[in-house]
């Protein structure tokens, strides 16, 4: 199995964030993770970089228990995360923000600007290189997220709401990056909640209500489930 969630459980004092959380991930696709706020999604990404310890369960990667280990022992195994909040280091530039991420898989320098270069030019911000993170946008920060979980060489990423505060037009960009990603043979696990981008970029998608996992399946088959929308899409939607 390349990823596979069982049973993962996580509580904070008497809030069952997550409970018996499972499911999989398949080489080479894009899993969307949906569910209204407070639903558990982020502490799941957490618990699953390292971030957070669950309570109970097993994370599988490639294979191998990955339970417990550290957020730098599950990015060195191949597992790499943006976060919703950029936080870059903010007088850096771009390229050296990504370098940063690039010594990962390297102590020399040179690789690690090299692979910075190469991971920045993927994701759209070549022009940008030296510019320090201070002064990006918004949609160049999200680039920039991308580009320092890509330089640390994931085989699945973790993708938390990267269209979060885009316009439409934004979101599109957003979108064909992710296809980008994808065409290097990176596999991504999503959280995101435009709808459209899950949607189109989404083989199958797992819905999360307080902590449990409501729904899994094909994105129409989602769509037209009514417990995900009495619990989160709306009538309208």
């Amino acid at each position: 199995m390349f990823f596979e969630l069982k049973n993962i459980s996580k509580s904070f004092g008497g809030l069952q964030a997550l409970d018996k959380v499972s499911f999989h991930v398949v080489p080479g696709e894009v899993l969307g993770c949906i569910g209204p706020n407070g639903a558990g999604k982020t502490t799941l990404f957490n618990v699953i970089n390292g971030m957070l310890k669950p309570d109970a369960g097993d994370i599988l990667f490639l294979e191998e228990r990955i339970t417990g280990l550290e957020p730098n022992q599950i990015c060195q195994k191949g597992l790499g995360r943006t976060f919703q909040i950029a936080q870059p280091f903010r007088d850096l530039s771009v390229l050296d923000n990504v370098a940063v991420a690039a010594f990962c898989r390297t102590n020399s320098v040179n690789e690690a600007r090299d692979k910075a270069a190469a991971v920045i030019k993927l994701c759209g911000l070549a022009a940008r290189m030296n510019t320090p993170a201070r002064n990006l946008t918004t949609i160049d920060q999200r680039r920039l997220e991308l580009a320092k979980a890509m330089a640390t060489a994931p085989k699945l990423i973790l993708l938390d709401e990267i269209m979060a505060g885009l316009t439409r037009t934004e979101c599109d960009t957003a979108m064909d990056l992710v296809r980008a990603i994808l065409e290097t043979g990176v596999t991504i696990l999503m959280v995101e909640h435009v709808m459209k981008a899950v949607v189109s970029l989404c083989k199958r998608i797992v819905v999360l209500k307080q902590g449990y996992v409501l729904a899994e399946g094909e994105p129409k088959a989602v769509m037209n489930n009514q417990e995900v929308i009495d619990a989160y899409l709306g009538k309208q939607a």
